[in-house]
């Protein structure tokens, strides 16, 4: 049992522990011993454990820790990685063991992914680091994804897609096969694009249009 510790105290920290329960039960392999969270702090009791301090505290953690993040928001979570100064602290992916994998042998995965339940991928994909794939995600054929990257309950990506870094995929969202999105985009609740998007850019509506402020 190694032990192991999420990075988010709220809501979606609370499900993400509810799934390494979930993992342990079909094959006990995680000793689960809290969150860390800069915002609540430390002793403080929630549903599913109690909160171990901030930044701070995982940085003099003194022991091996694996660690995952349950932050729904790209740049927090890169910028959160970007402060850990502390050898011990690795990065698991954690799969929900009712995600669908359909060719393991074909899938190249980084670390620090975050694929929750019922997500399916396709064969000969490929992922970076730290994604978060939040339940009932699909991943179409020969799709590559970079890193920081989430996509929201329901966001469909088709087949030969390349996705950037650190872009949101609002619930719902649908990239058409082939369509390349880039760097910092946000493609809000069920969008569909159908056209190359810009970096730096939010897109909304069906088919997908450039949001101007």
């Amino acid at each position: 049992m190694k032990k192991i510790a999420i990075y988010g105290a709220g809501g979606f920290g609370r499900e993400t522990a509810c799934l390494i329960r979930e993992i342990n039960e079909i094959k006990p392999q995680w000793d689960f011993v809290g969150f860390f969270d800069d915002g609540v702090p430390a002793g403080t009791k929630i549903g599913q454990g109690e909160t171990l301090g901030g930044i701070d505290a995982l940085n003099a953690v003194g022991e091996p820790l694996a660690l995952v993040f349950a932050i729904a928001a790209p740049h927090a979570v890169k910028s959160l990685f970007g402060k850990i100064s502390n050898p011990r602290i690795v990065f698991p992916n954690i799969i929900a063991p009712s995600a669908r994998i359909m060719d393991a042998a074909t899938l190249k995965i980084g670390q620090g992914n975050l694929i929750n339940w019922a997500c399916s991928i396709s064969c000969d994909t490929e992922i970076g680091d730290f994604n978060l794939l939040n339940g009932n995600v699909t991943v179409g054929h020969d799709t590559r994804i970079g890193n920081f990257n989430a996509f929201m309950t329901g966001a469909r990506i088709s087949g030969n897609i390349v996705v950037g870094n650190e872009n949101m995929f609002g619930a719902n969202a649908a990239i058409y096969q082939g369509i390349p999105i880039g760097n910092n985009t946000t493609i809000g609740g069920n969008a569909f694009v159908v056209r190359p998007t810009k970096d730096n850019c939010s897109y909304v509506g069906n088919p997908a249009v450039l949001l101007k402020f």
